[in-house]
This record gives structure tokens, sequence and C-alpha cells, in this order.
């Protein structure tokens, strides 16, 4: 997973360091030595993550932390504050000046690598959805004024998982503040159970459970689809930063040592509850925005009206983020005699099975639309040359290995696809005409070449042998 991260302090060796740090887990640095120059470059280079100093001469950390979180363009961006200060008054004034994070030095590595993966996989299904909302505002079917920052954190409804009755009222007194609902379990077994009963707006779990490990509790919630949306805040002592870093890496939000200070915990529940109402407004505000103007009634995938505008939308991100993007075209090899031979009906099954195909084929943030009749495109946003022929690949093979269940008199069928593709390199300021023109070139040369097959821009046919995806590549 590529991303951009801006490290910011005013003592160079600090800042070299880090580059370094970051740059051999092959993130792209950016660096600033001053508060007014990091804001230039969260203007002009679009940062992923920022990594800021607090102590700095002129324009301390929590100034420009402020700066960034009040502008609705910017409050988006993850900011981890990194200092020396260590007195919880100092992390609680980090917190609510709008950091995602607090951490202290000297640095720990394997926790300062877990926190930045973390809040980067973050930041990118919130740029997913808000570039979603800037289309559907675009086509004049939303507003677009939301900020994270100016999203509600009372009355939240929360989940404590602690055996120990010390601090598990010490969080339902916390909370109290912010007329938050807290219900306190003392097992993953009674908290499966009240997650079944009621929705949550945020788990705090304990990794220090007498009679079960917490942290595999977090990978049970991780990996259902009614909990895997709902933030976790880990509460653990400091000897857990080992695990601590696992949880982050398996899904965990956030983490908060004990013993407890109360007002960094509102603090953080707060950063929780504000994040997580925000991506559910920004969802619910792009949801209800579409109209079936926008989708394509018989497969439920977006149309062409809202592929061309969002394409453009991607192509201006592409530029100033600078990452790449790529383009697949794909058709249905032969579809007309599959109409003329089974009927309108067995093709409609085909078109719908083949929209679903393809959604379980790509990543949670790529987009797929039907721009009509057996044709599809597919955009896969900040992704790298060698995972987009590997997806392609994948795509195509999901068709021509495993036929499709249909009203025939067989039963089934197999229908194989043909795919073009290309690439916009990272940075590129390409028009919409020109690289569709590209991606439909090679959809040409794959119908040419025999079809059933993956031909892209520049490089021609792929073979399938040489792109066999590894799983956890694939994922990035």
């Amino acid at each position: 997973m590529s991303a951009r991260v801006l490290v910011v302090d005013d003592i160079l060796p600090n800042v070299k360091l880090l580059e370094a740090k970051l740059a051999s887990e092959y993130y792209d640095v950016l660096t600033a030595t001053s508060g007014p120059e990091a804001l230039e470059k969260v203007e002009s280079e679009s940062p992923d993550i920022i990594l800021l100093d607090v102590m700095m001469p002129g324009m301390d950390g929590f100034e420009v932390c402020k700066i960034i979180k009040s502008n609705p363009k910017y409050a988006h961006i993850p900011v981890v504050m990194v200092t020396a200060l260590t007195d919880a008054t100092d992390r609680v004034r980090g917190l609510e000046a709008g950091a995602d994070d607090f951490l202290s030095k000297p640095l720990n590595d394997t926790a300062l690598m877990a926190r930045v993966r973390s809040l980067v996989r973050l930041k990118m299904t919130i740029d997913e959805w808000r570039v979603r909302e800037n289309t559907a505002t675009q086509l004049g079917v939303s507003e677009n004024n939301i900020s994270v920052m100016n999203e509600p954190v009372e009355k939240a409804d929360i989940l404590v998982v602690e055996d120990q009755d010390y601090d598990s009222e010490k969080f339902v007194d916390t909370l109290a503040q912010d007329d938050d609902t807290v219900t306190v379990v003392k097992s993953g077994t009674q908290a499966m159970e009240r997650i079944m009963a009621q929705p949550f707006d945020l788990l705090v779990i304990s990794l220090n459970l007498e009679s079960e490990d917490g942290l595999r509790l977090c990978s049970h919630l991780r990996s259902s689809d009614r909990t895997r949306s709902i933030p976790i805040l880990m509460v653990a002592a400091d000897e857990d930063m080992s695990r601590i870093a696992h949880g982050l890496e398996i899904g965990a939000h956030d983490y908060i040592l004990r013993p407890v200070d109360t007002n960094e915990l509102l603090a953080r529940v707060r950063t929780q509850i504000r994040r997580k109402r925000f991506q559910e407004r920004l969802r619910a505000s792009f949801e209800v925005s579409l109209s079936m103007a926008l989708t394509d009634s018989l497969t439920g995938l977006y149309n062409r009206r809202y592929f061309d505008v969002h394409l453009e939308k991607l192509l201006e991100k592409n530029a100033s983020s600078r990452k790449s993007l790529g383009i697949l075209m794909m058709d249905i090899d032969h579809f007309k005699s599959v109409n003329d031979t089974h009927g309108h009906a067995v093709g409609d099954e085909i078109l719908k099975e083949f929209a679903k195909r393809i959604q379980d084929g790509l990543r949670g943030f790529d987009m797929v639309a039907r721009m009509g009749g057996e044709e599809f495109v597919v955009l896969l946003p900040d992704v790298r040359r060698a995972t987009a022929y590997i997806i392609a690949e994948r795509l195509r093979k999901s068709f021509s290995e495993v036929p499709i269940k249909c009203a025939t008199d067989t039963g089934e069928l197999i229908v194989t696809v043909s795919i073009g593709g290309t690439i916009v390199e990272k940075g590129t300021r390409a028009e919409a005409l020109t690289v569709m023109k590209e991606a439909d070139d090679a959809l040409y040369q794959a119908k040419a070449g025999g079809r059933d097959v993956c031909f892209f821009h520049e490089i021609g046919r792929l073979e399938p042998e040489d792109y066999i995806p590894e799983p956890r590549k694939f994922m990035d």
C-alpha cells in the first residue's frame, strides 16, 4: 500500500531519521521544517498522513493541527503528533486540536509503523467516499459541505469489554460527560450477544482480560460483516506494545495505555465517534443522493453518466495526489449469440452474475460501471502496474474457469471476457478521452487476438502464468 507521508520537525536530524525509517517501508516521504512550510506542503502535495512535531518555534504543532483540521478540504487527513512531551495534558491538548494520535519520543518503531499503516488504510476508505460524494455534488444531487470536525460527539452507544470493575466504572463515569450510553460486559461471549442485539458506535476492548485474549476478540470483530465498520479502542499496558501494534494491523482504530487518564480517554473516544459519524454521513449522503438515473437498473452498477463524471474526478485527484490509476475495459465474448440462442432472460442472468463476479474480484475502494450492453469498465485507484495486471487476469479467470448458472438446458454456461487496460501514471495530467481510447484500443486488440485474453496499452497481451496473485500483495 503506497502512501505519501509528510514529516514536520524543525530539527533536521529528526526529520532525516523518520524519513529513513519510512522510506525503508516504501513510503513516499515529504518533509517540512516549520509550521508555515507544513501548511504549504499540505496544500500543494496532498499527503496521506502527517507526522507533526509539537515543539517548533513560531507556529507550534498544536496550531498547525488546528488549522489543518479547521479546513474541510484537509480535515480528513490523519495527523499524528510526535513529541518529547509525555504529560497527559499535552496528549489531550493534541487530540482536542484534532490529532488522530499522539506518540512520544523516543518512538517505538513497531507502534509507529502500525499506526501509520492503520491510518493510511482508514484514509483510503474515506478518500473513496469523498470522491464519490464530490461526484454526486457535481451531478447536482448532493451538497459538498461535510467536515469531520463538525460531527457531534455526544450521545454515543458504547460497549466496554473489561473485567476489572475499577476501570469499567471509570469508563462509565467519564463518558457520562457526553451523555454516552455505556454498556459494560466482562467477556467476549457477552460482547457478541450484546452486539447481535443492538448497534454500537464504539467498542472499547481490554487486551488484559483474565480469562481470554482480548486481541483475538478484536480479530473476530474485524472479520464479521456486522462489526467490521465499528471502531475499536484497545485498552492495554505499556508492556503490551507489540500486541497493540498487532491490533492496529488487524483493524483496531486506536488504543489507550493504563493507568487510563480520564481526559485522554474522553478525547480519544470523541475522535473515534466523530470519525465514524463523518464516514457514515458521507456514505448516507452519497447513497441517498444517487437516484436510478445514476445506476444501471439490471445490475445495480453505476451507469455511464455517473462513470464519466467519476473518472474526471479521479483523474484530477490522480494528478494532485501523484498516485496511479488503472482502467479496465471489459466485454463479454460473443454475448449476442447468447441472447440469440438462449433468449434475453438468460442474457440478463449472465449480465447480473457478470457484474457480481467483477465486484467480488475487486478491492473495496475500486469501482465498476456498466457502460451499456455487455460492456463494463473498472477503475483501480492507487494501483501499481503489477497489481493491475494481476487484477485483470484474476477477473478474466473468474469467468473462463467457472460456469455461470442460468436457465439453459444444461443449467449453466461458460462465458469468457476480453479485457483491455491502461495505466495513468502517478502525477500525470491525463484527459478522460485519451485514457478511455487507450483502454478501448487495448480491448479491441484483445478481441482481435482471440478473445478471453487481457491486453494492456503499451505492453500488449498478458501471459496468465506471469500474473498469479500473491494474496498479501493483492490486498494492498
